[in-house]
């Protein structure tokens, strides 16, 4: 075997974000640069050595070839066995499935999710930990300790393996095992639901289109949907995973994911409507002519818990990220359970999962997810969606609308400006930050100011304190504006403001959100300055 130490220099921008690391394809083409984030991973971890690691990625440009240099590095630092998805293909809440279910020391995820690839589009890495989970903030901060101080890695001098053909392959001292990426995923969603029933409502007439966006998803919905549920062929959409996702953007929403929304709002739609991502874990549902926002998805799933088979003796309690709506708070004072606001990351969901503190978890970019695994993922909120509509016998709007009768209506909408200078956006959230303590008790537009601070939590599990999270802006009604960069971005950077208003009245929970939410988007850009500091009139995406 002959392993071969390679001199390396650090590269300055290898923090990794909520998500792992992104950046540009041919930024991670650059001499060296996967190298050194490979190597760093494997120097963060301790007694690893003949242990299971499981890899894959989404399909998309790049994948194939960050995948055999990982192997070969992989058997260099002295992994047992490594588990890799058939063609490299493995949904992100697939390896976490893979992660725990075969007991594996991580899991390296090669995904972008919602970001759009190609040669020049974007690529990432993501380290995910024994209990399926993506690293935690003490991890990936030793990662990127490590990518700092970095001189040398460790590769194995080997031919490429063979990862289109399943089976067991030997690389220097370490077993490669290729294995179908979507059996085991199949088979824990039939564990969870009621495929019986499932079956039945596809078999009676309903219809529906579940849109893969030439991500991920496609084999496994196909296989779950069509193979296992007896969906017809064709149910699923852009079902096979491209490399460019077909030029499109693979983010389930009502920009991004356009065909979709046009037959869902056409002439005769489909009864149900669904889309994922990328890497799989993030999913938007639809009904005839109607928008279910992530947040209330959310609250409905935990409403309707009990009628699945794996929560119908109950959860344990439900957490929610901090831009989040607070629907889902309404659902579980009613079940009498707890609910958690967390940061932005599905990383914080992992310890009150690992403890039993809950069962649901989401948040209002489009993911919701549960103790099944230890990722958001799609595909289980569509087949969920599925579950209640077979139990219910109701349509998407039917359920949904009953459901605002009885918890009430958030109004609820994200507006997200892509793409802006960092140094224009990081100057808007300071100058917030600078006036919070001014807000309090002041008036806008007939909105009286209660809380104005920069979000910090603290793990109820390991103690461990995340700060500055978002900036909450909370009036006397209950009403909420939230301001974020997000970091899922590698052109400049996004500011997202979240906007919220709670309406018990049934009169008047029919307004569209825009229009519900006029004057929250006024008092948003009063206060953030957002036209101001970056030259926005309108928002790149509105959900």
């Amino acid at each position: 075997m002959d392993i071969r130490t390679i001199a390396t220099q650090p590269f300055n921008d290898q923090k990794p974000g909520t998500s792992g690391l992104r950046q540009t394809v041919p930024t991670f083409q650059k001499p060296n640069y996967l190298e050194n984030f490979i190597q760093s991973i494997f120097d963060s971890q301790d007694n690893y050595q003949g242990k299971r690691l499981v890899l894959g990625g989404d399909g998309r440009y790049y994948n194939r070839t960050a995948i055999q240099t990982i192997l070969k590095m992989a058997a260099a630092n002295g992994v047992g066995r490594v588990l890799v998805g058939q063609g490299g293909i493995l949904s992100t809440p697939a390896a976490s499935c893979l992660i725990r279910k075969y007991q594996a020391f991580g899991g390296i995820i090669l995904s972008a999710s919602h970001n759009p690839g190609g040669p020049e589009g974007d690529f990432g890495v993501k380290f995910n930990t024994a209990n399926g989970s993506p690293a935690p903030a003490e991890v990936t901060e030793t990662i990127f300790a490590k990518s700092k101080a970095i001189q040398e890695y460790q590769i194995l001098d080997a031919d490429d393996v063979n990862i289109d053909q399943l089976g067991e392959y030997q690389l220097g001292e370490m077993t490669v095992e290729v294995v179908d990426p979507v059996a085991d995923y199949a088979d824990l969603m039939a564990s969870i639901f009621d495929f019986d029933a499932i079956r039945k409502l596809l078999a009676s007439g309903f219809s529906m289109v579940m849109d893969s966006l030439h991500a991920v998803t496609g084999p496994y919905a196909k296989e779950i949907l069509e193979n296992r549920l007896n969906a017809p062929a064709g149910t699923v959409r852009n079902s096979e995973p491209l490399e460019d996702f077909g030029g499109g953007h693979p983010d389930p929403n009502l920009v991004y994911a356009r065909e979709l929304v046009e037959t869902m709002y056409g002439d005769n739609p489909p009864d149900f409507g669904a889309a994922s991502d990328g890497d799989g874990d993030r999913n938007m549902i639809l009904g005839r002519h109607f928008f279910v926002t992530p947040s209330d998805s959310l609250a409905i799933l935990a409403a309707n818990a009990d009628l699945v088979p794996a929560y119908a003796k109950g959860i344990t309690g439900v957490a929610r990220s901090m831009p989040t709506s607070q629907a889902v708070d309404r659902v579980a004072k009613q079940l009498g359970i707890d609910c958690y606001e967390t940061p932005t990351g599905w990383k914080f969901f992992g310890n009150l999962l690992d403890a039993g503190r809950v069962t649901l978890c989401g948040e209002e970019s489009f993911g919701t997810g549960s103790n099944h695994v230890r990722e958001k993922d799609g595909l289980w909120a569509i087949l969920f969606w599925l579950n209640i509509i077979a139990k219910r016998g109701q349509s998407v709007e039917e359920i949904v609308k009953e459901h605002w009768q009885t918890y009430g209506r958030t109004y609820y909408s994200r507006h997200d400006y892509e793409g802006v200078d960092k140094s224009s956006a990081t100057k808007l959230m300071d100058n917030l930050r600078s006036g919070l303590s001014d807000l309090p008790g002041k008036q806008f537009r007939g909105y009286e100011v209660t809380l104005a601070d920069d979000f910090s939590y603290t793990d109820p599990i390991d103690g461990t304190t995340a700060e500055k999270q978002g900036i909450r802006i909370v009036f006397k009604d209950g009403s909420r504006i939230v301001f974020r960069l997000s970091g899922t971005g590698t052109h400049g950077a996004t500011l997202r403001a979240y906007l919220e208003r709670y309406e018990p009245n049934q009169d008047q929970q029919n307004q569209n959100p825009q229009t519900a939410l006029a004057d929250l988007i006024q008092i948003a850009d009063e206060i953030a300055q957002i036209k101001t500091f970056t030259g926005r009139d309108e928002p790149s995406v509105i959900t």
